[in-house]
């Protein structure tokens, strides 16, 4: 599986965190950081500084370079709990918790049922 979907099916390329974590120009990541922070206040209510946006290679990382608030998650702990690989491969797939996730991004329910469905017990 591609190291870049989360257990949840978000895709982590995609996400502003880790482009930040991959910019190389310092003065365009602290601007990444700033935008993040604020899109964290406003649309999650998490209050973070810039500089508590820290580096993330994504939830399904073996570094300890992941987000904070990545770090602290149910639907990562449980998939791990569970040693899976992914949600997709649970058998409480879809999960209460995942639906909540697939209301914001659908995509996040297409590749995972995309996995779900190449899944061979």
């Amino acid at each position: 599986m591609n190291n870049m979907i989360a257990y949840c099916g978000l895709s982590c390329s995609s996400c502003p965190i880790h482009q930040a974590t991959l910019e190389q120009n310092l003065s365009a990541q602290q601007t990444m950081r700033i935008s993040i922070a604020r899109i964290c206040s406003e649309q999650y209510g998490m209050k973070l500084q810039p500089h508590e946006v820290n580096d993330c290679d994504g939830c399904r990382t073996i570094t300890d370079r992941i987000f904070s608030a990545c770090r602290n998650c149910l639907i990562r702990k449980c998939a791990q709990d569970r040693k899976l690989e992914s949600c997709a491969y649970c058998a409480d797939y879809a999960c209460e918790q995942l639906l909540k996730i697939f209301a914001d991004d659908p995509g996040a329910r297409t590749r995972l049922d995309k996995l779900s469905k190449s899944f061979m017990p």
